[in-house]
C-alpha cells in the first residue's frame, strides 16, 4: 500500500450531498434571495438553470428563489427555453439591487454557514492522519537527508503540532518545509467557496494556494464546496500583524479569509521566522490559543469576534537561534525542534553529484572533494547543501554567457566560487 491509499479518504457526507430545497442550504433565506437578485442584475437575463450555476446551487434551490423574487416583483419571466423559464429584473427589482450592491458586492458561489464550515474542518484534522516512515521516504526521496532527521519529520507529522526548523542559512529549512506539504498534499479535502455568519461574507477558496481535484467531486456533490489537496500556504518577510485577521475590502464590502483559514487542513510554513515586519513576540502573543487549543478568534468589522477553527501543521523555519527568538513558555508550544545542520562530506557530494546531473552534467568525483576542501580550509566555511545548486548554477551562467557547453572542471569551479563567495578579510 502506497502513501496515497494509507492518507486518502473517502468524501465526507456533507459536501457530498446537494441541497435541493432553501432549508437545506442551510442559510437565511433573505441572504440567498439578495445574492440572486445581484447576481440576475449584473449578469442576467438568463435561466433559472444559469442562475443555479452562477450560485452554485441546485435548480430546484434556484427555482424556489425565483418564485420568491416574482412574489416581491423583483424578476419576471420573460419565456422558455425548453421548460426552463427564462428570467429578467424588474425596473422594482433593479432599485433593490442597486441598494443591496451598496451594501454588499459579494457575487459568485452561495456560501456556506459558518457552522458547517467548522464542523467539516474538525473532519478533515490534520490531526487524524497517520504517516509512516514509508512515505516520509518517498515524499523526501528527491532531498539528501539522514535518517534522524527523517525520523523526526515524519513524527513531526503524526503530531499535527507546530514545528521548528532551525539552522544556518542554505541548509534547506525551506525546501523540507515545503516537502513536507508533499506528504499532507497526498490527501484531499473540502474547501467551500466561501462562508456566511450573520449576513457577512468571507471567502476561502484561492484558486492561488488552492489545487482542485475535480475527479474527486462526486457528481451529486454540494457545488458550493470544492474537493481540493490539503493547502500548503508560505509567507515570509512580507507578514504583518494585519495579515492575521479577516481582510475587509471597503469597496466590495466583504471579507477574506486570513491566510492561517485558507490554509486550515493543510500546512502554514512562516518562512525566515524572526525577520517578518511583525516581532516574533508580538505574532506568538497572537497565536497563544490557537497553538494551544486549534481555535483562533477573527475580527468583524464592527468588532464582533467570530470563532474558527486552527487545524493546520505550523512550520516555523530561521536560521536565528530559537532561544534569541521565544522565551521557554513558547517554545513549549511549538512541540518540536529540529535542528537542520550543515551537510557531511559524503552528503554534499552527493548533492553535487544529482545537481550535476539534473543539468545533463558528467562530474568526476575529485571536483566536488576539491571543492569541499577549498571550503573548508580555505574559506573557513561550513558546507551547506545549497552551495553545489549555487555553483553549477554559476558555471551553466557563465557557459552561456561565453556562448559554450557549461563544463564541470578545475577551473569552472574556482571561477564560480570566486563569483559566488565574499573574499575573506585579511
Amino acid at each position: 500500500m502506497d502513501m496515497h491509499d494509507i492518507l486518502k479518504s473517502e468524501p465526507l457526507a456533507g459536501p457530498a450531498h446537494r441541497p435541493i430545497s432553501i432549508s437545506e442550504v442551510g442559510l437565511p433565506q433573505t441572504v440567498l434571495e439578495e445574492l440572486a437578485l445581484k447576481t440576475l442584475y449584473l449578469s442576467g437575463p438568463f435561466s433559472v438553470l444559469d442562475l443555479s450555476e452562477h450560485m452554485r446551487l441546485s435548480l430546484e434551490v434556484a427555482s424556489e428563489l425565483l418564485r420568491r423574487l416574482r412574489t416581491e416583483q423583483l424578476c419576471q419571466v420573460t419565456g422558455l427555453s425548453g421548460n426552463i423559464p427564462n428570467l429578467s429584473i424588474t425596473s422594482q427589482g433593479r432599485a433593490r439591487a442597486q441598494e443591496l450592491l451598496a451594501q454588499n458586492q459579494y457575487m459568485g458561489s452561495a456560501p456556506v454557514p459558518l457552522g458547517s464550515y467548522v464542523d467539516q474542518v474538525r473532519k478533515q484534522s490534520v490531526g487524524k492522519l497517520e504517516v509512516h516512515p514509508e512515505d516520509v521516504k518517498h515524499a523526501f526521496a528527491h532531498l539528501v537527508i539522514d535518517d534522524k532527521t527523517l525520523w523526526q519529520l515524519g513524527t513531526a507529522l503524526n503530531s499535527g503540532a507546530a514545528i521548528f526548523l532551525h539552522g544556518p542559512s542554505g541548509v534547506g529549512k525551506t525546501t523540507i518545509a515545503e516537502t513536507l506539504s508533499r506528504v499532507l498534499a497526498e490527501d484531499e479535502v473540502w474547501i467551500p467557496y466561501a462562508v456566511e455568519i450573520d449576513g457577512q461574507i468571507i471567502t476561502v477558496y484561492d484558486p492561488t494556494l488552492h489545487k482542485r481535484v475535480p475527479e474527486s467531486e462526486p457528481a451529486g456533490r454540494d457545488q458550493r464546496w470544492v474537493r481540493c489537496r490539503r493547502p500548503s500556504v508560505l509567507v515570509g518577510g512580507e507578514l504583518t500583524i494585519e495579515m492575521l485577521d479577516l481582510q475587509f475590502n471597503p469597496t466590495t464590502k466583504f471579507y477574506s479569509g486570513p491566510m492561517q483559514m485558507k490554509a486550515n487542513n493543510g500546512i502554514l510554513i512562516i518562512d525566515d521566522f524572526g525577520r517578518q515586519r511583525i516581532r516574533p513576540d508580538e505574532l506568538l502573543n497572537r497565536w497563544v490559543v490557537p497553538l494551544d487549543r486549534r481555535i483562533d478568534f477573527l475580527t468583524l468589522a464592527g468588532g464582533r469576534k467570530i470563532e474558527i477553527p486552527f487545524e493546520m501543521l505550523v512550520v516555523f523555519a530561521s536560521n536565528i537561534d530559537p532561544n534569541q527568538l521565544m522565551d521557554v513558555a513558547f517554545l513549549r508550544r511549538i512541540q518540536t525542534k529540529i535542528l537542520i545542520g550543515a551537510a557531511t562530506e559524503e552528503q554534499f557530494c552527493e548533492v553535487f553529484r544529482r545537481v550535476a546531473a539534473d543539468r545533463g552534467l558528467e562530474c568526476d568525483p575529485c571536483i566536488p572533494k576539491e571543492l569541499i576542501s577549498f571550503i573548508k580550509n580555505v574559506l573557513k566555511e561550513e558546507l551547506r547543501a545549497c552551495y553545489p545548486r549555487d555553483i553549477v548554477n554559476q558555471i551553466c551562467w557563465a557557459a552561456k554567457y561565453e556562448a559554450k557547453e557549461p563544463v564541470l572542471d578545475q577551473a569552472a569551479v574556482m571561477r564560480a566560487v570566486d563569483a559566488y563567495f565574499l573574499p575573506k578579510a585579511q
